[in-house]
């Protein structure tokens, strides 16, 4: 198709962009004097570029391509009681670009939530592409339904209302292992471990997972005990950092995304 414009993003629609207003410059300030910094929202790390920040708004407008149609179901993500949950869409165009570099063809997503990164993903694979999208929550998912057909993308999508577990032992029971070339996780956080063993068996050898939401607004740097989806986050990071199966990149976008790369 045509290639989008570039446009601004209004700070009450840029929804998840940047949950938690990331230091996004971290890496390049290593070794270099710090800028001063303050702190915002629960004052658990000090934030470079605030979410409603002018940098961070000319990130957006100077990096962001969306479809007119995503554009549409973003700003109708914005009006859900929990637009929060939805992917930061300079992510959500992020991971489009790795399925589209890899030429992936098969792809599963672990949370589904309205369906935007889904139909991001849906646009840039080849007509006989699919994602397998998993959720539990259909209510969510006729948000985006519509708009999966609008955008002509549809077919590539098979959408599996039941607990992604039972979903992926289903792909590996039916012979799916090592097919799929791109995972994207982003759902409850306490099976997190369990979605990434079980990708990783489904994944191909230079496929690629991405999981969300690695930084959990800053509770990683304390978990508390009785907090078990923090828990959960923080102990996979630290597996990954040492899993020799895969090479990876943690990336402070949106809520922070850890990119797996299978050896």
């Amino acid at each position: 198709g045509p290639e989008m414009p570039l446009f601004s993003v209004p700070k009450e629609v840029a929804v998840g962009t940047a949950m938690l207003g990331v230091a996004f410059a971290t890496g390049m300030l290593a070794g270099k004097r710090r800028p001063r910094t303050r702190s915002r929202g629960s004052g658990t790390a000090p934030f470079i570029i605030g979410k409603s920040g002018p940098l961070w708004q000319y990130i957006l407008d100077h990096s962001l391509r969306e479809h007119p149609i995503l554009k549409k179901l973003r700003l109708l993500t914005a009006d859900h009681p929990w637009s929060k949950m939805m992917v930061s869409c300079d992510q959500a165009q992020l991971m489009a670009n790795l399925v589209k570099l890899i030429k992936a063809k098969k792809v599963i997503e672990i949370g589904v939530f309205t369906g935007y990164n889904t139909l991001n993903m849906a646009l840039v694979l080849p007509d006989n592409g699919r994602v397998i999208a998993c959720d539990i929550n259909e209510d969510y998912v006729k948000i985006g339904k519509p708009l999966w057909k609008e955008a002509g993308v549809e077919h590539k999508i098979d959408l599996r209302i039941k607990p992604a577990i039972q979903t992926l032992d289903e792909l590996l029971a039916s012979g799916e292992a090592e097919t799929f070339d791109f995972a994207f996780i982003d759902a409850d956080k306490e099976s997190c471990n369990e979605y990434y063993e079980k990708c990783l068996r489904l994944i191909k050898k230079g496929g690629i997972i991405a999981i969300d939401n690695v930084l959990w607004s800053g509770r990683v740097l304390k978990p508390k005990k009785d907090d078990l989806a923090t828990q959960s986050i923080h102990h996979l990071n630290e597996k990954l950092l040492r899993d020799a199966r895969v090479n990876i990149s943690m990336l402070p976008m949106g809520d922070g995304v850890t990119l797996a790369f299978k050896l």
